[in-house]
């Protein structure tokens, strides 16, 4: 079973996308292309600031849902390393 990824790319003007494959070297390759994403054509240079192993890719889909509702400060934050994965989905959890 291939293991999953979820990452985040920023944009020339700092917008953050999330994604989830099993390759990030080769999706970001295809992001940075023009290819794939509507959202990140014509938005670069891009960065890949972020990525994380996820168990399986039902598991990806259900991370990516979650980071995607995240604010962007919180994503920052994650991207930073100021808090782990896990300290931010159980603080999500407990807030509701």
């Amino acid at each position: 079973m291939a293991e999953w990824h979820l990452y985040m790319i920023r944009c020339a003007k700092g917008t953050l996308y999330t994604g989830i494959t099993t390759d990030v070297a080769r999706r970001f390759r295809e992001h940075s292309a023009g290819r794939g994403a509507r959202y990140l054509r014509g938005r670069g240079p891009l960065e890949l600031v972020y990525q994380h192993p996820v168990q399986g890719r039902n598991e990806a889909l259900k991370l990516e849902i979650r980071v995607k509702k995240l604010s962007r400060q919180r994503k920052e934050a994650l991207i930073m390393g100021a808090c782990s994965m896990d300290e931010l989905l159980n603080t999500i959890i407990i807030m509701g």
